[in-house]
């Protein structure tokens, strides 16, 4: 069973691309140093009619093999690390979890 973690971010006014680049570039890293974590696909939201966002301009999906690795991933230092670069910049997260 895949685990999809995925979420949505508001940034923080003047936070510039580059910043948004480097949010992630450190996410994607964590694939390899995280057991468990298979993918990260990160990006901003694509525009489309529906307009149902709330707001939230970017958004990100990550898939782990089972729950035992989403949970092993939540304390994990190299997520801590992660955490320290992204948080700052963020105006408005919300993340959701769904077993595939």
């Amino acid at each position: 069973m895949i685990v999809k973690h995925f979420g949505m971010f508001q940034f923080k006014e003047g936070v510039t691309e580059a910043q948004i680049e480097t949010c992630w570039d450190s996410m994607r890293g964590m694939v390899g140093k995280i057991p468990g974590l298979l993918e990260v696909h990160c990006g901003p939201y694509d525009e489309n009619e529906e307009q149902l966002q709330d707001g939230f301009t970017h958004g990100f999906v990550m898939s782990f093999d089972r729950r035992q690795s989403r949970d092993a991933y939540l304390p994990h230092p190299e997520h801590e690390r992660v955490k320290e670069i992204v948080i700052p910049c963020l105006e408005r997260v919300t993340v959701f979890d769904i077993a595939v």
